[in-house]
């Protein structure tokens, strides 16, 4: 039935996860069971939107059958949400939104907190939380159902239509979901004349399709949370980033004569994704690289060190290697796009510096990061 997987993962989320997630948010607990249904929705309805697209369900399932997704630790999340403890579920959970959702994590975030009424810091906080609750549960029905990939590919489209009602407004533009191009009626062409006009009236509907489709889709909206802005460099180069992202902070500082170098001015990446526990990066990382290697050949007098960072949960020494290992292979990357090494250095600090409270999963996730430093300009 339409909506059953969203009903059946809510009558999970009852008084004893709304109260104590409403206490630990200070909202009231009808705003929050708003935003628990709402993101569960865009996350389920996310998931059949990119159903079709190929590996991508299989990456899901391999993701939702994680030996960290047990019915046990599913359990373990929902008795102590109260706290924000997430156990294991935690860190696959970040990754299950990113795959999701990709670069546009935070506009969703931001239309889950307009429709339910929730602050953007306190939606941010609750969508942390309701992702390995979406993940557990799938993980669950997945397994007390035998169900294939297949079969939940095929679930997840069935009751796509069924979500609707609970979805943030513009949620397909979120997906960067294409409008569908209407159908258009078939020209009637005398038989004689069908064996020559044929690839000419092919041409001229393609034509009218591609037409429609570029006015709708040449201004996509934007999620107001991103703030899109076009980034000249002086080579010629104009960028599409965010106002506030390490593109434009990076260009202010190397453009401003009253900054001289310094070894405390560093500006955090924030769009890369790596994958869990590893070096690896996600292929929705490469846009910023592409973006800091253009700024390095717009000032080839720039030197950079790229450090790497992590929380403090787990040994010292696996975080520090890990930080070396991921620092590196952003050094790799930018190298790979065209810069020259001897510009670049890369260093792991692991536990070392954290900016935020690691007793808190969102202090954690801002402790895991990846930083640049201008050693030169």
């Amino acid at each position: 039935m339409a909506g059953s997987i969203l009903d059946t993962l809510m009558s999970t989320l009852g008084p004893q996860v709304v109260g104590p997630l409403a206490s630990r948010l200070g909202a009231s607990p009808d705003v929050v069971q708003r935003g628990l249904q709402t993101g569960s929705a865009a996350m389920l309805a996310g998931l059949a939107a990119k159903a079709d697209q190929p590996g991508f369900m299989s990456q899901i399932f391999g993701l939702i059958n994680n030996p960290a997704n047990t019915s046990g630790a599913l359990s373990s999340l929902v008795s102590n949400i109260g706290s924000g403890t997430q156990g294991g579920l935690g860190e696959l959970g970040g990754k299950f939104m990113s795959m999701i959702f990709g670069s546009n994590v935070s506009g969703v975030t931001d239309a889950v907190a307009k429709t339910s009424g929730l602050a953007g810091g306190t939606a941010s906080s609750l969508m942390a939380m309701v992702a390995p609750l979406v993940l557990g549960f799938l993980g669950n029905h997945v397994r007390e159902n035998g169900m294939s990939a297949g079969d939940l590919t095929s679930s997840l489209k069935a009751q796509a239509a069924g979500l609707q009602q609970y979805l943030p407004a513009g949620f397909r533009s979120l997906l960067g979901a294409a409008p569908s191009v209407p159908p258009v009626a078939a020209a009637v062409v005398p038989e004689a004349k069908r064996n020559w006009l044929w690839p000419l009236l092919l041409l001229g509907l393609l034509l009218i399709a591609a037409l429609w489709w570029f006015n709708r889709a040449k201004a996509p909206e934007v999620p107001a949370v991103a703030n899109l802005f076009k980034l000249n460099l002086p080579d010629g180069t104009v960028l599409n980033v965010p106002e506030n992202g390490i593109e434009n902070q990076l260009v202010k500082f190397i453009t401003d004569s009253s900054r001289p170098v310094d070894d405390t001015t560093w500006f955090n990446f924030d769009r890369l994704l790596f994958d869990t526990g590893s070096a690896t990066l996600q292929p929705a990382s490469q846009e910023q690289l592409n973006n800091i290697a253009a700024i390095l050949k717009a000032y080839p007098n720039v030197h950079v060190k790229i450090g790497g960072y992590t929380d403090n949960v787990g040994d010292a020494a696996a975080n520090l290697n890990l930080s070396k290992a991921r620092a590196q292979s952003v050094m790799n990357a930018i190298v790979a796009a065209g810069i020259d090494p001897s510009r670049l250095e890369a260093q792991g600090y692991g536990e070392d510096h954290p900016v935020a409270d690691n007793s808190t999963p969102e202090g954690r996730a801002q402790n895991r990061r990846i930083a640049l430093r201008v050693t030169a300009k």
